[in-house]
């Protein structure tokens, strides 16, 4: 069925002048809050705790706890990554031992899956990287019934699912690096076309949201072209990239990469076909991904964050909810040498604003 929409949504886009922002496809259709054109706004109070509570979970204050982490997929770079942030966590804490599982592709129902099996067996914790935020809920909240402390990063459930979520940065400061970045390179007025993950993905759907808002507000004449999805892919997402190129041909001027599969997969597919300097890729993506493109002049800049900071915060806010030192109602959280984190939108604990990696410093960063 997902299939048939996405052709519906695709025959759209095609059938509507590229200038129309309104064409746009793969967000998720919620109220957004684009930033100001120069410069951020300011930060707004969290609000009222909207996060879930664990039913009758026994005291583990200090105590040792057994923890699960189910990332959205593993073998993924991305992942990896977030994981050994985990286990520094773990290793800091000393009383926290963390096993990284999950499925080998972005597959929403495989995720279940694995969650439910954990619940079932039994663990002090979960951590998780949700591939669709509806339908991981039912057994994310199994899991807070059961009195497992569920945490989520990167990719958020619905808030009463989980007890807080640790947000790599706002969607819509995304959505500002994304297409300023953007614009800087193919002009203001370019067009460009998206290489996501699945239009159920959450924080990719949500960014895709702002990121419309926030072109209609900043770089109002920037042409959208269409979305696809490459699932988190490396094959599927290259290919994905050669189609929009042989598509559009001398129309694209750039490409965005919303996962950290993608990015480097469209570089790739751009290097290949002599594009270097004509089509350029904007996106998110590992520094280490994309250095042989940013190295050699092929590719200016990659966009993230530190995803081992990312893992890292994750696992110390499991074990801050595990000791009851994490309430509700707080409004900054101490997380290690991250020194501290603010506590935004009721539940969330915001890493910070994502980094444009450039040649200048590329080579500074190894994760």
């Amino acid at each position: 069925m997902r299939s048939i929409i996405s052709m519906l949504l695709a025959a759209s886009v095609l059938s509507t002048p590229a200038m129309a922002q309104g064409a746009w496809t793969g967000g998720d259709g919620a109220p957004t809050n684009p930033l100001a054109c120069d410069g951020a706004a300011a930060a707004a109070s969290p609000g009222e705790y909207n996060g879930g509570t664990p039913t009758g979970a026994p005291d583990r204050a200090n105590k040792p706890i057994t923890v699960v982490d189910i990332p959205k997929l593993v073998g993924a770079g991305y992942f990896a990554s977030t994981a050994q942030g985990i286990a520094e966590a773990a290793k800091e804490t000393g009383n926290m031992t963390v096993t990284t599982d999950g499925p080998t592709q972005a597959n929403i129902d495989q995720q279940i899956t694995f969650i439910d099996n954990y619940v079932t067996s039994g663990v002090d914790g979960i951590l998780f990287a949700a591939n669709d935020p509806v339908a991981i809920a039912p057994v994310l909240k199994r899991a807070l019934e059961a009195g497992i402390n569920v945490v989520g990063y990167d990719a958020d459930a619905e808030p009463d699912a989980r007890q807080w979520f640790v947000n790599q940065a706002e969607p819509n400061g995304v959505a500002k690096s994304m297409l300023d970045q953007l614009a800087s390179e193919i002009g203001e007025e370019g067009s460009f076309a998206i290489v996501t993950s699945t239009f159920t993905t959450p924080n990719q759907a949500r960014w895709i949201s702002e990121m419309q808002a926030y072109a209609e507000k900043c770089h109002p004449k920037l042409k959208f072209l269409e979305t696809v999805e490459a699932q988190e892919d490396n094959i599927l997402s290259f290919n994905q990239a050669q189609t929009l190129i042989n598509k559009y041909g001398d129309e694209l001027k750039g490409i965005l990469g919303m996962t950290s599969v993608a990015t480097p997969a469209a570089s790739e597919a751009v290097q290949q076909n002599n594009l270097c300097g004509k089509v350029a890729v904007v996106g998110l993506a590992l520094p280490n991904a994309m250095k042989p493109y940013v190295n050699n002049d092929c590719i200016k800049s990659t966009i993230l964050w530190s995803t081992v900071d990312l893992g890292y915060a994750a696992g110390l806010v499991m074990r801050a909810v595990a000791d009851g030192t994490l309430k509700p109602g707080d409004t900054t959280f101490k997380a290690g040498r991250l020194g501290e984190l603010q506590v935004v939108n009721q539940s969330q604990i915001l890493l910070g604003a994502p980094k444009v990696f450039t040649k200048a410093d590329i080579n500074d960063f190894d994760f």
